[in-house]
C-alpha cells in the first residue's frame, strides 16, 4: 500500500486542513499539495507558511491529478464541492472529508463518484475556536480520534489507504456507521455547541436594570462559552444538516433543565444533591 501521497488537494485550508498538511508533512508522506478555497488572503498565507506549494480559487483546476483530496469546507456545502469536481477527479482518485455529520454526506457523495474514484467519509475529533490556514499546528491531531465512516459501497483499498493517512498525522483512527455517528455526536458535540450559544445568547440579551451583564463574566463563564467563539456558519450548516438528530438532543436537555427547574423552584435541596452528584459523577468518569 502506498504511504505516500504525490498530490495532496486541500480544499478549505483553516485549521482542519492546514493541520492535516502539516501533520503530513512532518511525517514525509507528502510530495506536494495544492491549496484550493474562495479567500485568496488566506490562500496566500497558507503559501507563505509553507503549508502548500501551489494555490487556486479553481476547484477543477486544482483537483486535476490530485491522487487525494480532502474537503474541510461546511457540511452543506460539501456535496455541491464534490459535484463540482467529480468530471475532474484523475482515475483512483480518493476523495475524503472532515465534516462532523456523516450520513447525508456520505450518501450523497457517494452517489457523485465517477467510476474508479472514491469516497471514504472522515471525521477528526480535534478543532479550536480558531479559524484559518494561520491557526493551523501539526500536533492538532497527535493522540485524538479520527472516526471513518465506510458502507458497503467503500471500497475496502480506499478505506484503508485514508486510515494510514490520518494514523501518520498522528490520530487515532475507528470505523462507524454514519447515522451511529451522527447520534453519537449531536450527543457530544452539536448539543454542547448549541448550548454554549443558546446560553451567550441568552445573557448577552438579560436585561438587568440596564447593566452589561457580560461585562461581569469570570473564567468559569468564559471557559463554558469558549466554544461559542466557533465559526456561526459552520454550526448553522451543522444544525441543518444533523437536524433530526440534534432535535432528539435537544429535547433529552430540555427535559434535564425542565427536572433543574422544578427541584429548584421546590427548594428540594436533596435532590438537587443528587442531581449535581449524578452530573458530577458522569462528568468525572470522562477519560
Amino acid at each position: 500500500m502506498n504511504v505516500k501521497i504525490e498530490r495532496l488537494a486541500i480544499i478549505g485550508v483553516g485549521l482542519i486542513g492546514g493541520s492535516l498538511v502539516r501533520a503530513l508533512r512532518e511525517a514525509g508522506a507528502l510530495k506536494s499539495v495544492v491549496g484550493i478555497g474562495r479567500s485568496l488572503p488566506n490562500l496566500e498565507e497558507a503559501l507563505s507558511l509553507g503549508i502548500c506549494d501551489e494555490i487556486t480559487q479553481d476547484l477543477v483546476e486544482g483537483v486535476r491529478g490530485a491522487d487525494v483530496v480532502f474537503i474541510s469546507v461546511p457540511v452543506c456545502a460539501i456535496p455541491g464541492v464534490v459535484a463540482g469536481i467529480a468530471p475532474a477527479l484523475a482515475p483512483g482518485c480518493i476523495v475524503t472529508d472532515g465534516g462532523s455529520v456523516k450520513s447525508a454526506i456520505v450518501s450523497e457523495c457517494e452517489a457523485l463518484m465517477p467510476p474508479g474514484c472514491f469516497f471514504v467519509g472522515g471525521h477528526p475529533i480535534a478543532g479550536t475556536e480558531h479559524t484559518g490556514a494561520a491557526a493551523s499546528f501539526a500536533t492538532l491531531y497527535r493522540g485524538r480520534r479520527c472516526i471513518l465512516t465506510p458502507t458497503e459501497r467503500t471500497d475496502v483499498a480506499a478505506l484503508e489507504r485514508v486510515s494510514r493517512m490520518w494514523r501518520l498525522a498522528g490520530a487515532d483512527v475507528c470505523l462507524m456507521e454514519p447515522g451511529h455517528h451522527d447520534r453519537i455526536f449531536a450527543e457530544i458535540s452539536h448539543l454542547p455547541h448549541m448550548a454554549a450559544y443558546a446560553l451567550v445568547h441568552a445573557v448577552g440579551t438579560a436585561d438587568v436594570e440596564g447593566e452589561n451583564v457580560l461585562s461581569y463574566t469570570a473564567g468559569g463563564f468564559r471557559d463554558f462559552t469558549r466554544i461559542a467563539s466557533s465559526d456561526p456558519a459552520m454550526w448553522r450548516d451543522i444544525a441543518l444538516m444533523n437536524r433530526n438528530s440534534l432535535l432528539q438532543s435537544i429535547d433529552g436537555f430540555s427535559t434535564s433543565m425542565a427536572e433543574l427547574r422544578r427541584r429548584i423552584a421546590a427548594g428540594d435541596g436533596e435532590g438537587l444533591s443528587e442531581f449535581f452528584t449524578t452530573a458530577k459523577l458522569f462528568r468525572d468518569g470522562i477519560i
